[in-house]
């Protein structure tokens, strides 16, 4: 019979009890996130001046989304856009939209445009990992799912992100975008929403980070 001792060895509590993930999974997101902001500093810098001389506006976009607890918050992005009034597009974007920049098209297709997100997650509006926030609108479709997806913080990278990284030329396919993001896209985003909410835990966390990062290295 094994002793309690052993059975701690095997299943250390302090690695896998919900209040010490989620002081790790906090403790992650400030760490890799400020390391991150120093790293890409230069890049984004660059970043910041190809958007400015390619077309007037801000350098970032901003947009309310949800937060944990449907608590609204500005989510930061780069600039990949040209600046339009309020209202007169549609929430979501397609390949070979005439919204989208040149500088936009490149940042969007390596995710580039996402950098700035680190800010958020900083500031605990975001984590690293998590589902991705959605705009008031497309979440008022499904508001029992959405319940359970608004439990946790949302966040970078998740099973979603990855499996719908193509997500613009998928939607290209379709005469109505927006249309077709919330019937098809976002149920099946959902479902991959609530895997993430089942499976969390440091080592889910870090598993999709690393799947994350190779993923966008394949596309360099």
């Amino acid at each position: 019979m094994a002793t309690g001792r052993s059975a701690d060895r095997q299943e250390p509590r302090w690695l896998t009890g919900p209040a010490s993930y989620a002081v790790g999974k906090r403790a992650l997101d400030v760490a890799a996130s400020a390391i991150a902001v120093v790293v890409f500093a230069p890049l984004m810098a660059v970043i910041a001046g190809a958007i400015a001389l390619e077309s007037r506006g801000p350098i970032l976009f901003t947009q309310e989304r949800l937060g944990r607890g449907g608590v609204p918050f500005l989510m930061f992005k780069f600039r990949s856009m040209r600046v339009a009034p309020i209202g007169s597009g549609p929430l979501v974007t397609a390949a070979g939209d005439r919204r989208v920049t040149s500088v936009g098209r490149f940042l969007r297709r390596h995710k580039l445009d996402e950098l700035p997100q680190l800010a958020n997650v900083i500031r605990g509006e975001m984590s690293l990992v998590g589902p991705r926030p959605e705009v008031a609108r497309h979440a008022r479709a499904y508001p029992v799912e959405y319940q359970r997806v608004l439990s946790v913080r949302p966040g970078m990278v998740d099973y979603a992100a990855l499996e719908f990284r193509d997500e613009e030329e998928l939607l290209a396919r379709s005469s109505d975008p927006e249309v077709a993001y919330i019937q098809d896209v976002l149920p099946a985003k959902i479902r991959l929403y609530f895997r993430y909410i089942e499976d969390m835990s440091m080592k889910t966390d870090l598993v999709l980070i690393a799947r994350t990062v190779r993923a966008l290295v394949g596309r360099a």
